[in-house]
């Protein structure tokens, strides 16, 4: 074969113009539990077939760094997806989103620095495609580093507010544009890299007012940012790819999103801009506010309910990722089964700190797709249901949502576990979760609790069900 009359650039056009079908398929099965597995690898292998299609392109001249940079990028990889926790999978997606930012905006800085160094002037195309990729990437690197922080507890979780907050974060995106214009109109490094500065300080200040519990909200964002960044930088190095893959995240986050906020019953600018969870109470564990008893519940009397029930609904939250705990429930809930009960599972969105944070937790468990619901398909079903066991969730199913108009939650669509006929909540206390605020569900008369870590409470409560 003559390989001197190979029409390269058809080839790595057309190896493209599969990887993006590639990509567009992955997605559209990551819409399932069912069939997202399959879709991430079938995206997976689109990346692979650009990323070849790209070392074939002649102006491609160091292999060796590329394969060295693959050889390290992959050791890191393996060990981080090996050694990660589930409890730390939303600061591991903080992370990622932050990098792919930082990996835009480097990519923007060093092609600035290239065309800035050369006689003619920087063509206006690519100046714009170069501001917009440093703009949102140094943001979306800097917020996310914010976001891991919070996640992690190295930074407050709380919403941190100051004087005049958002006017200096206005004063500063509008001194970023002033910038942009005068390194489009007159290439300096010195302006850009003041640019730089200041979209770093800018992206630290759109983060911090946001409180812990708009986490998944946040990181929806931040992955949506990361793509456009991805995509002003395949316009920077004019590689359709580049373009396509940033395109599909950042639309994707986008409405991922907005599906978050709709969830919540609140604005994405109320998110971002309203410090929720800015102060947050605690709450005694034998009572709650203004002195309201609860009912505890031993593990014998909680298992008699969950053996002799006809029907149960399992609501998991982020203790139960906290304690590891999603095995000890799927063997409860099988036990349960082999005793004639119908066990399904609840999913709110906005459970956990990232979005699909339960159904990946579930799905470890091994956890059959078909039981698990989300909130349109199962909130008419708990009033039929004779007992709902809540482990580890809060927020999402308080009743102050739908019943306390000055609650800060009001109008927020919740898990309705408090229809049921019986509902059990394993919880280490009445402390309040990311939202800040008491949750009504604890106080019910249908409500007993059951007080300590999750795990040690489902293990109990699984001898005492193999029990005769």
């Amino acid at each position: 074969m003559d390989f001197d009359n190979v029409d390269i650039p058809l080839i790595i056009g057309a190896a493209y113009l599969v990887a993006a079908a590639m990509f567009i398929l992955g997605l559209r099965r990551l819409g399932s539990p069912a069939t997202a597995r399959s879709g991430n690898s079938l995206a997976a292998s689109g990346m692979l077939v650009a990323v070849v299609a790209t070392l074939l392109d002649q102006e491609i001249v160091d292999y060796g760094l590329i394969i060295a940079g693959m050889v390290v990028g992959s050791a890191i990889g393996v060990v981080m997806a090996r050694t990660i926790r589930m409890t730390a999978m939303p600061q591991l997606v903080a992370i990622f989103n932050g990098l792919g930012g930082g990996a835009s905006a480097l990519v923007a800085a060093a092609e600035y620095h290239r065309l800035s160094s050369l006689p003619d002037d920087m063509p206006l195309d690519a100046s714009i495609a170069i501001m917009l990729g440093t703009l949102i990437g140094l943001v979306t690197f800097s917020g996310s580093l914010i976001a891991f922080g919070k996640l992690q507890g190295v930074v407050t979780s709380r919403a941190t507010t100051f004087p005049l907050q958002k006017t200096v974060s206005a004063v500063i995106f509008v001194g970023i544009l002033a910038m942009i214009v005068y390194a489009v109109v007159t290439p300096q490094l010195g302006v850009f890299a003041g640019m730089a500065a200041a979209c770093l300080v800018l992206g630290v200040l759109l983060v911090i007012p946001i409180g812990g519990a708009d986490m998944p909200v946040v990181i929806s964002l931040l992955n949506s940012y990361s793509g456009l960044a991805a995509a002003s930088a395949g316009f920077v190095l004019g590689n359709v790819m580049l373009i396509v893959a940033g395109a599909l995240v950042g639309a994707a986050g986008l409405i991922l999103t907005q599906i978050m906020t709709k969830a919540m019953n609140r604005s994405l600018a109320n998110v971002m801009f309203g410090a929720f969870g800015s102060e947050i109470a605690e709450v005694s564990s034998a009572t709650g506010s203004g002195d309201r008893p609860v009912r505890e519940m031993t593990y014998d009397d909680a298992a008699v309910l969950l053996s002799y029930a006809t029907s149960a609904i399992f609501v998991p939250g982020y203790g139960l990722a906290v304690a590891q705990a999603q095995h000890q429930m799927k063997q409860l809930g099988d036990l349960m089964e082999d005793k004639g009960v119908t066990v399904r599972y609840a999913i709110h969105p906005v459970a956990g700190r990232m979005p699909g944070h339960m159904n990946v937790l579930l799905a470890e468990a091994e956890v059959p797709y078909d039981k698990l619901f989300d909130l349109e398909q199962i909130n008419d079903q708990f009033g039929e249901t004779d007992v709902v066991l809540v482990v580890g969730a809060n927020d999402v199913v308080n009743p102050a949502a739908r019943e306390d108009q000055s609650s800060p939650i009001y109008g927020m669509p919740i898990l309705d576990v408090d229809s049921a006929h019986q509902v059990l909540v394993l919880k280490r206390s009445l402390n309040p979760g990311f939202a800040g605020i008491d949750n009504d569900l604890f106080y019910k008369e249908n409500t007993s609790m059951v007080f300590g870590d999750a795990k040690a409470s489902l293990t109990s409560l699984i001898s005492a069900v193999q029990e005769p």
